[in-house]
């Protein structure tokens, strides 16, 4: 019997030859490493629900982002945890804040070695763990809200971030962080907007890495999971308020969505791996139903075959050593 002439299998008959044919790439400057920082800790601790991850010191911080800046990542996203917090967020204002002392430290540490980024949310800094002001009918209010967005933008800005990382879904929240940025003489400073991110199941770990105070859910400003139109609109109108990059968030259960997005929009497009797909993956490892090291580069690789050009994920770093293997 006659052989076939078409051998697709000749492309993958060595590692080299694997390589030199790979249509998608992995770099180390392709990922970004989220960043917990807890005020009043003295030590790190360990984030049960996310093996590996911890809440950092602000001394412990600058040895992750020393670590990450040397292993060539493209940048960090701070998260910060304080110690107190009220109905209106307001240690999110606050310069001597934890996640804007955070920002000033570990710009001293790295310069532009990577770029910092941060989150600009309300909801780690709420009693109430909504990512605005409630209304006395304990409704999110979308337009007092955006008032202290602005004003975290500056305060972020103020402290030396490169990059803000609005991930409330308030609408308009893109204008009015771009005006205030640029009011305040920070025009340099950029913009990833949180533009297609999803009331999701996975998040609940890290809903432990930042101590949440959560009450209900957030399903009547994060996007529902049916809708994969609505995902590239809100992407199209941050760009068009002035978003320099846009972000689908979570990644894995949303790469038909990301695939969408990147194919809608013309700037830079990042997708959060985030905690539950990393728990998962960890948590399967763990028992040896998986084989833990390919598992974590074949998931990033996915992300990026989806059309992501940068990706948050809490294996950067183990992710950049892997790679230079």
């Amino acid at each position: 019997m006659a052989g076939p002439t078409i051998r697709p299998r000749r492309l993958r008959t060595t590692p080299a030859l694997r390589r030199m044919v790979a249509e998608t790439s992995l770099e180390p400057r392709q990922l970004v490493l989220p960043l917990f920082v807890r005020e009043g800790l003295s030590e790190p601790v360990p984030i049960t629900s996310m093996p590996g991850v911890l809440q950092h010191s602000r001394s412990s911080l600058l040895g992750a982002v020393a670590e990450a800046a040397e292993l060539g990542l493209g940048g960090v996203m701070l998260f910060g945890v304080p110690e107190h917090k009220d109905a209106t967020g307001s240690g999110a204002l606050d310069p001597a804040g934890i996640l804007n002392l955070a920002i000033t430290d570990v710009v001293g540490e790295v310069g532009d070695a990577l770029t910092v980024m941060s989150d600009l949310c309300l909801d780690e800094f709420t009693d109430h763990g909504h990512c605005g002001v409630l209304t006395p009918d304990g409704r999110v209010d979308n337009d007092r809200t955006l008032a202290i967005y602005a004003e975290m933008a500056r305060a972020q800005a103020h402290a030396g971030v490169d990059m803000v990382g609005p991930s409330g879904m308030m609408d308009g929240q893109v204008r009015v962080i771009r005006e205030a940025l640029d009011a305040a003489e920070h025009t340099d400073v950029s913009i990833l907007a949180y533009s297609t991110k999803y009331a999701s199941a996975f998040y609940g770990p890290f809903r432990e890495a930042v101590d949440s105070s959560l009450q209900g859910d957030r399903r009547t400003y994060q996007q529902d999971g049916a809708n994969a139109r609505e995902g590239v609109r809100e992407a199209l109108l941050d760009v068009e308020e002035g978003a320099d990059m846009v972000m689908v968030k979570p990644a894995l259960a949303y790469l038909d969505v990301l695939r969408q997005v990147r194919d809608a929009v013309r700037v830079p497009v990042a997708a959060y791996n985030i905690s539950g797909e990393y728990s998962m993956v960890e948590a399967a490892a763990a028992r040896g139903w998986i084989d833990r090291e390919p598992a974590i580069l074949e998931t990033l690789t996915s992300i990026r075959r989806a059309g992501a050009d940068v990706v948050l994920t809490y294996w950067a770093a183990e992710a950049a050593r892997l790679l230079r293997r």
